[in-house]
């Protein structure tokens, strides 16, 4: 379930940079509005994400995917252009969010080694 809440969680964050976009600078109304709705949903979803999910793995997929998918959105919605140094951050952020989740803080521990999320320091 927590992995559905991230999801809800990016899903607002993109709502609310889109909406920032078009908000230009706060000075139309209901974008603007829809960037305060954005990212209070995406901050709701991603606290009760963190209930269960690590911080470091949690962020690191909410912005990652974040940020992969507003580069897609730039392009496709509000017709930016897409370089090659933007097609290699990507790459970089897709294998930085892919190493974090396999080798990052708290894996290859056993339950028993940790106590409320510490590791014991026996």
């Amino acid at each position: 379930m927590a992995y559905l809440y991230l999801a809800f969680s990016i899903v607002g964050e993109l709502f609310g940079t889109s909406m920032l976009k078009a908000s230009q600078g706060f000075s139309k109304p209901l974008p603007s509005i829809g960037v305060i709705v954005g990212f209070v949903f995406s901050f709701f979803f991603l606290s009760i994400t963190l209930k269960t999910l690590p911080l470091n793995a949690t962020y690191a997929i909410w912005s990652g995917v974040g940020s992969v998918a507003t580069v897609i959105i730039s392009v496709l919605i509000w017709k930016e252009k897409i370089t090659l140094g933007s097609l290699a951050g990507i790459a970089l952020i897709i294998i930085g969010v892919v190493v974090l989740n396999l080798f990052g803080p708290g894996h290859g521990e056993s339950p028993a080694d940790t106590v409320s999320g510490q590791v014991s320091r026996q």
